[in-house]
């Protein structure tokens, strides 16, 4: 053998080419083919000789999905876990079987400390562990946990819970998440997946338990309260902030008057998600964060009235992140009408100064939206590098935007992709000077009123926006226009449009 094989970091960096998402619990995971040939090529490098099989053990043994791999070693449990003729069952039952005895839980132990993923998916089995020592954890290496089992069965938890544990997802509120937060002072991701009715003494658990966190990266949970959100303000590890509100059975602890006149800015935050059913909640916290760092902020609520969306688009415009938010998406489900009679949104408004908007996705279907060819200009000229533009709803009577309109405007977008967006199909009036918009591939146009020269909107479609197939392919008031531009297509020459003679 040469003798460079006989360098661990050497022996280390061949091993992770052969599987290379092994100590990365946040990499995508492994198509199961891939899977099985990294196990196989483990097995052969473990069998190969004396200096390759720790390091490859260790890899054949970092991630498991449940205990069942651990339970095979146990010779008693291997003809049960994998009956003869079969590689794995997912059926077999452990009710009648009696724990681990003293020589079993060593021999599951030794394979334990090797771990470092683990997703326990439900309570079976884990009676089986019951002669181990439960204030001990048996998994001193582990870095993942993915811990899907009933409340009744947390007296198990704690030989999950490793000082090394930087990522860990639950499914429930309860005494364990703060065991968690106690002993795993390491934990950089934490995810609360709790979708029950969160009481008030639930978010008060919840709550404190993100308190003890002082090194969180990446967080999703319920709703805070106020002291937590402060605390969150002061971590200059956080950067990716997710909550959503749990169906709360209690009043939002977000729509009472907080005492935060000295909150900290979010540093380093660049994701910041909210899945709330009040729209109030989301345009306090706004109102009371900064973001100096936000790249990427998202909102989906229920209903908002046309005044409250304003609230929100102005909040988010003062959260300090006007040089660095790139995507902006805020969805609500809508259900009843909110706005007074006249009353109107204009979206774009209030977010002229993020200059390095990428992606615009809003949807407001309970208000009246107003947007006509001089506030589309000033909005597209205020975002140079746009390449998604969605704006979704009723829109008021009088808003309009003709094609002139819209080609004066993108002109200026060199890089929009996809866009929907209203349209006046009558008034065709082009300006002779305006040039093609090559880079829109996606176009989802909603018609101010019927399509009367359909032909002519297609040869101004197929002229000026040579890449787009077709246009709002799910609604048929476009089914003429969308013809003629295949017919255009198919018939045209490449590079050359269907000209004056077309129509």
């Amino acid at each position: 053998m040469h003798r460079a094989l006989l360098v661990p970091e050497i022996i280390l960096e061949i091993f992770c080419h052969v599987h290379h998402q092994v100590f990365n619990p946040l990499a995508p995971s492994e198509t199961a083919d891939e899977m099985q040939l990294a196990q196989k090529s483990m097995v052969a490098l473990a069998s190969t000789c004396k200096t390759f099989h720790e390091p490859a053990m260790d890899f054949l043994w970092t991630a498991l999905e449940g205990i069942e791999p651990l339970l095979g070693c146990v010779a008693r449990l291997h003809a049960v876990i994998y009956p003869i003729g079969k590689k794995h069952s997912s059926a077999w039952s452990s009710q009648d079987i009696t724990p681990l005895n003293e020589k079993e839980a060593s021999l599951f132990l030794r394979h334990a400390v090797r771990i470092r993923s683990i997703a326990i998916n439900s309570n079976d089995h884990l009676h089986l562990l019951s002669s181990l020592p439960v204030e001990t954890c048996v998994f001193p290496r582990l870095q993942s946990l993915h811990w899907q089992a009933k409340t009744p069965t947390n007296e198990y938890l704690n030989l999950f819970l490793s000082p090394t544990l930087r990522r860990c997802s639950i499914p429930v509120i309860d005494s364990g998440l703060t065991r968690i937060t106690n002993r795993c002072a390491a934990l950089k991701d934490l995810f609360v997946m709790s979708f029950s009715r969160t009481t008030g003494y639930e978010r008060s658990l919840l709550s404190d338990s993100v308190r003890l966190c002082t090194q969180l990266e990446n967080l999703c949970c319920p709703e805070l309260d106020w002291e937590a959100w402060r605390h969150l303000s002061t971590l200059s590890t956080l950067h990716n902030l997710a909550v959503y509100d749990g169906f709360s059975a209690t009043n939002s602890t977000w729509s009472l008057k907080p005492d935060l006149e000295n909150i900290s800015p979010f540093l380093n935050v660049k994701s910041v998600s909210f899945v709330i059913k009040g729209a109030g909640c989301i345009i306090a916290i706004m109102k009371r964060s900064v973001f100096p760092s936000l790249e990427k902020f998202s909102g989906f609520s229920g209903v908002m009235s046309s005044a409250e969306a304003e609230q929100l688009l102005c909040a988010l415009s003062q959260c300090k992140a006007c040089q660095t938010l790139e995507c902006i998406a805020i969805q609500l489900s809508g259900g009843r009408p909110l706005d007074l009679p006249g009353s109107t949104l204009t979206p774009t408004t209030q977010l002229h100064c993020f200059t390095q908007l990428r992606a615009l996705k809003l949807h407001f279907p309970d208000s009246s939206i107003y947007i006509d060819d001089h506030l589309l200009f000033k909005a597209a000229s205020s975002w140079p590098h746009i390449r998604i533009l969605q704006i979704n709803g009723p829109y008021h009577n009088s808003a309009a935007i003709t094609f002139r309109g819209f080609f004066a405007a993108f002109r200026q977008c060199p890089h929009l992709h996809t866009l929907q967006l209203l349209i006046d199909p009558v008034n065709i009036d082009m300006d002779p000077n305006a040039t093609p918009l090559h880079s829109l591939r996606v176009l989802d146009l909603t018609a101010t009123s019927h399509i009367a020269d359909a032909k002519a909107v297609a040869c101004t479609i197929f002229s000026m926006l040579p890449c787009v197939e077709a246009v709002s392919k799910s609604m048929q008031v476009w089914h003429e226009v969308n013809t003629h531009i295949t017919s255009f297509k198919a018939s045209a020459s490449p590079g050359i449009g269907p000209g004056v003679e077309a129509l």
